[in-house]
Parts: C-alpha cells; sequence; structure tokens
C-alpha cells in the first residue's frame, strides 16, 4: 500500500513536497557576470594594455 492511501485512510492531509529555498542572494560579483558576461575579457584586455605600456615605458 502506497503512502498516499495509508495517509488517507489515517485521515492525515497529504504531505507538504519539500522545497529548496532558491531565494538566497547571490553576491555582488555573481550578479555583475551575470549581468555582464563579456566584463572579464574587456577588464582583462585593459589590464595587459596598462602592463605592456608600463613595460615599453620601463625600457625606454
Amino acid at each position: 500500500m502506497g503512502e498516499a492511501k495509508r495517509r488517507k485512510e489515517l485521515g492525515m492531509p497529504p504531505r507538504d513536497k519539500k522545497k529548496k529555498n532558491m531565494d538566497k542572494k547571490a553576491g555582488f560579483l555573481n550578479n555583475l557576470s551575470a549581468k555582464y558576461p563579456f566584463l572579464p575579457f574587456i577588464l582583462g584586455g585593459v589590464l595587459l594594455t596598462i602592463l605592456i605600456v608600463d613595460l615599453v615605458n620601463y625600457y625606454k
């Protein structure tokens, strides 16, 4: 006999389904990376450009 039938015979309400808590707040970086997925490439390019310019100025 299944649990649903047994609960019905005993006069108990149906079992509540457990819901996972998906209301957790994501961090700032997670929200930012989800909103702008191309941002790491832009920041990497800017950083690389700065490093190259610094290297050229150092060896002048």
